[in-house]
């Protein structure tokens, strides 16, 4: 008996290491064959990316993912195959085709990682919707209220965060002490969002730190996003496992702070003596539910508020922190800034925005940062529509494949930016009136504009877009005339690590009150 059961353990085992190896060359095999029948093996690119999604997680884990395909786009020309089925384009021209409004290139299942999953359903919010039927009808209903109109309502809330970022620097820094306004500056855009989609600020600013630890929980969710997007289908065994959840930390502070504040507000609103002193986003979404009931419910005024937050903070944030970083770090910028805005007699003013945006050297500084460094620095995938793409080089990208651009990419193209795109020079934005007409300054704006995609473009182009230019003009232009900020290691560099979002450290600084 006892050798039988030895036999059949040898059977047993012999038969499970052929399944094994049977396993193994059927992986090895369907690799091959997607690999020899891709449309896109005729494009360049490292060797392992024609093969794996493997390639381009490891170089996102390091999270200098833009620089690795920049230097790959100078070895191979402006189309390079970054995974078996993706090729990053370097083609400025063909930003208004991939990005248009007609919503023809769809988006990839890259961006599906960034739903959220309740009650065993997954939820697309506005950035992860691909369908862009479905992402048209969840807009409608709030787009107005993003409008350049519709987000001036809330510049006093811009204002008095300002006020209380002002008041915290000067208190905690007046004295000498080195701020690191990097973080500062995160406060104050978080707090921002707070206090614009509810009417009360979270709170960093006043406490000083990430007290409640959204912040360092919405890195690490971003971390897990980026490296997941570039091989969707393991968000469903890890976040979206429907047996047991194995992800990373979600942004349940979030949805926590949200689902609070909508409670609350429902319940004040149910009174029989409500009045609205709200102008807030949230007050908006409620009144949204009640005009379009067909679309808007609960859920979906959370899902807004959340992406309000998620999205709205952090790329306000690094556009805030680059435009202050390459001005203090290169020569002569700050003091054109002190020139063009005069220092603030009454210190308690917070300059208004129709006025801010009116100050040409400013907007320039605003412009070139976000060139040099966006928000934004992985390849924005889209979905190759029926009939191709053919490119400005007369190849040809058959229907189903994946493209895209990277922001960072397509902002260092010098048939755009000329002879120095990694120099960062504001006066690019400016029209020389020596050497330049109006029209051919007019020509080489319009094609400046054409290649930004700083808020990506089209009708996927950021919501809260608007809402962010009024932060960021709004707070360098109020440190510009209240201090003298100065680079405490002027020749050490900011670090920096792309998880989608291409977040800074280091911006540290000594204050002081400006002179008149």
């Amino acid at each position: 008996m006892q050798g039988r059961y030895i036999d059949f353990l040898t059977a047993s085992s012999d038969h499970l290491e052929t399944v094994l190896w049977a396993c193994i060359l059927g992986l090895v095999a369907s690799y091959v064959v997607t690999y020899v029948t891709s449309p896109l093996r005729k494009f360049p690119g490292p060797f392992f990316a024609g093969w794996t999604n493997l390639w381009r997680m490891y170089h996102v884990r390091q999270g200098k993912f833009e620089v690795v395909v920049h230097d790959l786009h100078k070895k191979y020309g402006p189309v390079v195959r970054i995974a078996p089925g993706v090729v990053d384009l370097d083609f400025p021209e063909l930003v208004k085709t991939i990005y248009n409004s007609k919503g023809d290139y769809k988006k990839t299942g890259f961006y599906k990682a960034s739903s959220a999953k309740a009650n065993g359903k997954i939820i697309y919010n506005l950035f992860s919707e691909c369908n862009p039927e479905e992402h048209a009808r969840q807009k409608r209903p709030i787009a107005k209220h993003y409008s350049m109109a519709g987000v001036l309502r809330l510049e006093p809330h811009i204002d008095e965060m300002i006020a209380c970022l002002c008041q915290r620097l000067e208190e905690k820094f007046f004295d000498g002490l080195t701020c690191d306004l990097d973080q500062w500056i995160r406060f104050y855009t978080w707090d921002v969002v707070g206090k614009a989609t509810f009417s009360e600020p979270i709170g960093y600013l006043e406490k000083g730190h990430d007290f409640d630890k959204t912040i360092a929980i919405s890195d690490t969710a971003m971390d897990y996003f980026a490296i997941v997007a570039q091989l969707p289908i393991l968000d469903h065994f890890l976040d979206k496992n429907p047996v047991y959840r194995i992800g990373p930390p979600s942004f349940g502070n979030i949805t926590t702070i949200s689902i609070q504040h909508l409670m609350r507000r429902l319940q004040a609103r149910a009174q029989d003596n409500y009045q609205c002193i709200n102008h807030d986003f949230l007050e908006k979404f409620i009144d949204a539910k009640a005009q379009y009931p067909d679309v808007v419910d609960d859920g979906q005024i959370i899902s807004y508020l959340m992406i309000n937050m998620i999205a709205g903070a952090d790329t306000t944030a690094i556009a805030i922190i680059a435009a202050l970083y390459y001005s203090l770090k290169t020569p002569g910028v700050w003091k054109k800034l002190q020139q063009e805005i005069p220092a603030q007699v009454d210190s308690t003013t917070i300059h208004p925005f129709k006025s801010i945006n009116e100050s040409p050297y400013l907007n320039a500084v605003v412009r070139e940062a976000m060139r040099l460094h966006p928000s934004v620095a992985l390849t924005l995938e889209r979905s190759v529509p029926a009939g191709g793409l053919t490119l400005p080089d007369g190849r040809y990208i058959p229907e189903g494949c994946a493209v895209g651009m990277n922001p960072y990419i397509v902002a260092r193209n010098d048939t755009v930016w000329g002879d120095d795109p990694e120099v960062f020079n504001p006066g690019r934005w400016l029209r020389d009136a020596s050497q330049e007409s109006d029209t051919g300054y007019q020509e080489r704006l319009r094609r400046m504009d054409n290649a930004d995609l700083s808020f990506g473009d089209g009708s996927r182009v950021c919501i809260g877009k608007n809402l962010a230019l009024i932060e960021i003009y709004k707070v360098i232009a109020t440190l510009v005339s209240r201090y003298e900020v100065k680079l405490v290691y002027p020749d050490r560099d900011w670090k920096t690590h792309n998880s989608f979002f291409v977040r800074q450290s280091g911006l540290e600084v000594k204050l002081s009150r400006r002179c008149e």
